[in-house]
């Protein structure tokens, strides 16, 4: 793989997820070669995503979910920034992306990310250098 990576809230949930293994194992699988290689990126954002989504839909501890954050604080973590939010605005309008979908977007190109990879967008389409793959 070797590029610089932002990970999507949906392969942090799936690492969880043991009620799918494939998606479960692809996830793991991709976490752990982004983490080896110094090359995942994450953003607030994410984290804030999947601590809700970890606690209401994985009905994981609260212990839990602070021993996966201090998991994935190890990888960059991305401050979400006004400069992001306004580019994330522009997406929205001109790309007909959700506005969080266009949050993750933009923090994965402003650091400098070369994949996305996420299950909730166009696998395949490039936006702002940043392909979008996904890794299910």
């Amino acid at each position: 793989m070797a590029v610089r990576s932002f990970i999507d809230t949906n392969v942090l949930v799936y690492a969880q997820a043991s009620d799918v293994p494939g998606k479960q194992r692809a996830a793991l699988d991709l976490l752990k070669e982004l983490y080896e290689q110094g090359l995942g990126v994450l953003s607030t954002q994410v984290l804030q995503e999947y601590c809700n989504v970890a606690l209401k839909k994985l009905k994981l501890s609260e212990r839990d979910v602070r021993l996966q954050l201090d998991l994935y604080e190890q990888f960059e973590v991305v401050q979400v920034t006004p400069t992001i939010i306004r580019a994330a605005l522009d997406l929205h309008q001109t790309r007909s992306v959700s506005f969080f979908d266009a949050m993750v977007l933009a923090s994965a190109h402003t650091s400098g990310c070369n994949v996305l990879w996420t299950e909730d967008m166009n696998s395949g389409e490039v936006v702002h250098g940043v392909l979008i793959s996904n890794p299910f």
